[in-house]
């Protein structure tokens, strides 16, 4: 595996199987293909909790981008395009959100027979999408092409079914910061710095204030479980880039979105029961669009 193996005391941390069975389940019946980069970084995501926050807040991630100028030059010009006329970080990262927003609002029409899943970040962009996990990695290279370390971060609703999505932090100022590139919101702290996920689920009046005075995007039960991955743009050969479209089990679950869920948002197919006895689940996420 591209990123080194968890150390002893994080390893139970470690995988699909942190938010209940339910969520085990609709990450099971995801539909990128198997093997593929979403399936890979699920199964590596580390739940953000007491016991691993010191780990994942300290040397999990390494804080010195490896990106080489040149090597993924379309990526440089979607950059160009989101940066244009910022200079320090933290424009950068507010001109990433927004142009990365911008995609998913462009996309929110798109019909489910048109929706494609997987892919590499260039590829993703030309076709457009308001998918978050291939939205959220756009964002994550991105900002390590621009020299910022970023990661992905798995956010889930463990109150409500199908409520899962991506986002991603970056580390600006000496700290971790939240991005949300599908809805263009970064998340700070009152002083202008940025604010962690850890610092959101902590602090969740954080999460209220962004939404009183910017009108974001974000609710405090949205970051209720959270898990986080390392994807780096230089390890790209480390992955399968494969493109996928919805299976059944997603799109049943789409369309009932569409539809707007009526009566309510509930679990479809029996996912928050126990999974039998010795059954083995893997890992495939399905966030909502």
């Amino acid at each position: 595996m591209p990123t080194p193996d968890a150390p002893p005391e994080v390893a139970a941390y470690v995988g699909e199987g942190q938010f209940g069975p339910a969520y085990q389940v609709m990450l099971a019946g995801d539909a990128n293909a198997p093997g593929s980069v979403v399936r890979e970084l699920s199964q590596r995501m580390i739940r953000l909790d007491a016991a691993t926050a010191d780990y994942l807040y300290g040397s999990y991630t390494p804080t010195t981008p490896r990106y080489r100028t040149g090597s993924r030059p379309v990526l440089e010009r979607f950059l160009g395009e989101a940066t244009a006329g910022a200079t320090l970080p933290e424009e950068r990262v507010d001109g990433i959100a927004r142009w990365c927003a911008a995609i998913a609002e462009a996309a929110d029409d798109m019909s489910l027979d048109d929706l494609r899943l997987g892919g590499t970040e260039e590829a993703i962009v030309e076709r457009g999408t308001d998918w978050c996990t291939d939205l959220s990695r756009v964002g994550c290279v991105l900002c390590q092409v621009a020299g910022l370390p970023a990661r992905l971060v798995y956010l889930f609703n463990t109150e409500a079914a199908y409520s899962g999505h991506v986002i991603v932090e970056v580390l600006r100022q000496g700290r971790w910061g939240c991005v949300d590139v599908v809805n263009g919101v970064v998340y700070r702290h009152q002083d202008g710095t940025p604010a962690s996920t850890w610092n959101l689920q902590r602090a969740p009046h954080l999460i209220a204030i962004h939404r009183r005075l910017h009108g974001g995007y974000g609710s405090a039960a949205q970051f209720l479980g959270a898990a986080i991955v390392n994807y780096f743009v230089w390890e790209a050969d480390h992955y399968d880039y494969t493109v996928s479209a919805l299976n059944p089990y997603t799109r049943s679950i789409l369309e009932q979105s569409v539809r707007g869920w009526p009566g309510g948002l509930r679990w479809l197919h029996g996912e928050d029961e126990s999974p039998p006895a010795g059954r083995k689940m893997s890992s495939h996420i399905a966030p909502s669009r």
